[in-house]
């Protein structure tokens, strides 16, 4: 019998176990969002329903968390976050066509401005949620 390899779907990670374990159970959640209600609403649809999602397994969020982004010390602006879960996982919603470089950017800043090291980019716009998933990491 021959043994093949099975390639590692594991994202390789210096994260600690906790944070990853988090990063899994916010995945899930907004699976199972998307295996309910499918694709074609609204961003803020999504939203909704992973703060219900979430809430449901006992995961603590903060929903449009206020940032203030700084410059030298000094406030020169500020954003809400869609969702920071458990103070460690920063979350953002999308149902857009598709994932472009300047949604990755815009969680690589909000990562720098929370002094967080991973987020999600979550896009419900697909038939599936899998090709939708983008993990930032710092």
């Amino acid at each position: 019998m021959i043994r093949r390899e099975v390639p590692s779907l594991r994202v390789a990670t210096t994260l600690p176990a906790e944070t990853e374990r988090l990063v899994r159970e916010t995945i899930g959640c907004a699976v199972a969002v998307h295996r309910v209600l499918g694709c074609g609403f609204l961003e803020r649809v999504y939203h909704e329903a992973l703060c219900v999602e979430l809430r449901s397994r006992g995961l603590s969020y903060e929903r449009e968390k206020p940032v203030t982004i700084r410059y030298r010390g000094d406030p020169v602006g500020g954003h809400r976050l869609d969702l920071v879960v458990e103070r460690a996982v920063i979350v953002e919603v999308k149902a857009v066509e598709r994932l472009d470089r300047i949604h990755v950017a815009q969680v690589l800043a909000y990562l720098k401005a929370t002094d967080l090291r991973v987020g999600l980019l979550l896009n419900f716009s697909g038939e599936t949620l899998a090709g939708g998933i983008r993990r930032v990491v710092r």
